[in-house]
């Protein structure tokens, strides 16, 4: 069904349609709405960004690959009215990217009652921007936009009260309280999803009770994992994006109506209740719970878009994006979880760099092992590969004979050769995925993250750790690009969400590492603290038992 929008809201995507994040890209994306609702300064989604301190700088500062271009999307001409542009016109939008329709989809939801047809503004846009599941929508409601109070602000504004249901037959259904209510039953609602006359008749109920099971495994599977990052990983940020997956779960499968799911359901004659097997009964960790619910959310989506095709030809699309979010939520959840059990003990990474000599090198490196440091990153910006290379291979004999992480910086191809670890990289070298797909699955690759929407798409990226800063001024490397310095707030900030290891870098030493540790990182990397003392050695050794809370030597 077409998508119908009020004046402002297409002036709103006509702005957006300029915008994109890949030059050859052709369709309109979530972060590119977001831009063109703030274009359209008058306009109430505007209004409502501006009191919550978003601007257009603060989106493209989030998203750094925005760019807008006149000759991008030369005229916005609706979804299903779009035309292809003459080579001298750019690329056109040939439809809206899946995460906008889910935004829209989310809107429409969350406005089943409203009149139709359903004319979407600005502020029921945003709705959606902010209900659905992607990076927008969890980014706006880190800034503290709540979809229930941007819904209630639509209801006041156009003067709309919800009517109670009627006609409801035996108890109420107990929904958490968290979580949306589906859609009234079809039988008392003339706005309710209706499935598709091209189904036969057995063929719909038959449909409907496989949807209604695998919607049950399906949230079932999602509460377990929610439950699982959210006690056992501690990790808000992840749990966030998990709680916003099993909404958005909800608002899909409330296109098919709730009353016709239960009239389907036959628990009692179901065959494969009374089929199990010796693994279901048993789990001998946590980690098994974790990803045999992740396997049981996948294979239950999967099903629910097959057998959605008979009833609701959109449902499926809206699905599949479900399941492809759980893939990449899994890698996340997973990696953090193994990166935090893997780094349980390293506490001091000390950046090292080449010295003026393989010999001076070694000696410093046996040196700091000797004094417990646990991570060793080879750093140099100086040497040549072959010398690199040379320090390499030295490091990586005397880490392994005391069980010290290696790393290399910027390098993965390098860190293969010499068979470290893993690699660090920062924001303009390799993305995560390169590296890995360099080093293979076993390596470490940390990310250097200097604002706390990089940290967490570090953690979205797939990185095992994050270094967190810069925290104070450095005599060994400069940072004049920043024009606020990130500080101890960042180290709060990731501290309070962010379960994935973190190293706070940049100035940090033995005056300053207490209000370091105060933040809640537990972590630390440095370098001139260490490498330019008297005696090195002992300088890492202090800074240690300031780690772990020892005393120092009398």
């Amino acid at each position: 069904m077409e998508t119908l929008f009020t004046a402002a809201a297409q002036r709103a995507l006509a702005e957006a349609a300029a915008w994109s994040t890949r030059e050859d890209c052709a369709e309109l994306e979530t972060p590119a709405v977001l831009l063109g609702l703030l274009g359209e300064s008058e306009c109430r989604a505007a209004m409502i960004l501006a009191r919550h301190g978003i601007d257009a700088a603060a989106v493209c500062r989030r998203w750094s690959a925005l760019v807008r271009s006149e000759a991008r999307f030369p005229a916005w001409r609706g979804l299903d009215a779009v035309r292809r542009p003459t080579s001298e016109e750019g690329v056109a939008v040939e439809r809206f990217s899946a995460g906008v329709e889910v935004a829209l989809a989310a809107a429409k939801r969350r406005l089943f009652d409203y009149p139709r047809p359903l004319m979407l503004a600005t502020e029921h846009v945003l709705l959606g921007l902010a209900d659905a599941d992607d990076e927008v929508a969890v980014w706006l409601r880190q800034q503290g936009l709540d979809p229930d109070a941007i819904e209630a602000e639509i209801h006041e504004h156009y003067g709309h009260v919800r009517e109670p249901l009627s006609g409801q037959i035996g108890p109420p259904v107990d929904f958490p309280a968290d979580e949306p209510v589906p859609s009234p039953d079809a039988a008392t609602s003339s706005l309710a999803p209706r499935p598709s006359p091209l189904a036969p008749q057995p063929d719909r109920m038959q449909a409907l009770r496989v949807i209604d099971a695998a919607a049950n495994r399906a949230r079932e599977g999602l509460r377990v994992v929610e439950d699982y990052v959210r006690f056992v990983l501690d990790d808000r940020f992840l749990t966030e994006h998990l709680k916003g997956l099993r909404h958005e779960l909800t608002t899909a499968l409330s296109r098919f109506s709730l009353g016709e799911r239960l009239a389907a359901r036959e628990t009692q004659a179901d065959v494969g209740t009374a089929i199990t097997t010796s693994a279901e009964g048993r789990r001998e960790e946590l980690a098994q719970v974790l990803a045999a619910n992740f396997t049981r959310v996948q294979e239950a989506l999967r099903s629910l878009e097959e057998f959605a095709k008979v009833l609701d030809p959109d449902a499926p699309a809206l699905l599949k994006q479900l399941r492809y979010r759980t893939y990449t939520l899994q890698r996340a959840v997973e990696i953090t979880r193994a990166s935090a059990s893997r780094l349980a003990s390293a506490r001091l990474y000390v950046l090292l760099d080449g010295r003026a000599s393989l010999d001076e090198f070694a000696a410093l490196a046996r040196s700091l092992v000797e004094a417990g440091v646990h991570v060793i990153q080879l750093r140099d910006k100086r040497l040549d590969d072959r010398q690199l290379l040379e320090r390499a291979a030295a490091l990586r004999e005397i880490t392994r004979a005391a069980g010290v992480l290696f790393i290399v910086n910027d390098r993965p191809d390098l860190a293969v050769l010499a068979r470290a670890d893993g690699v660090h990289v920062g924001q303009e070298d390799v993305s995560v995925k390169a590296a890995r797909t360099i080093l293979g699955p076993d390596a470490l690759v940390g990310v250097s993250t200097h604002w706390i929407e990089q940290s967490r798409q570090a953690v979205l990226d797939g990185a095992n750790y994050i270094g967190v800063g810069p925290t104070f001024p450095s005599e060994t490397k400069q940072f004049q690009q920043f024009q606020k310095f990130p500080g101890l707030e960042l180290l709060r900030a990731v501290a309070a969400e962010i379960r994935l290891p973190a190293f706070a870098i940049g100035g940090i030493g033995p005056e300053n590492i207490a209000e370091v540790l105060q933040t809640g990182i537990g972590r630390i990397a440095v370098s001139g603290a260490v490498l330019s003392a008297a005696d090195p050695a002992a300088a890492a050794l202090a800074l240690s038992r300031q780690l772990t809370g020892q005393p120092g030597p009398t």
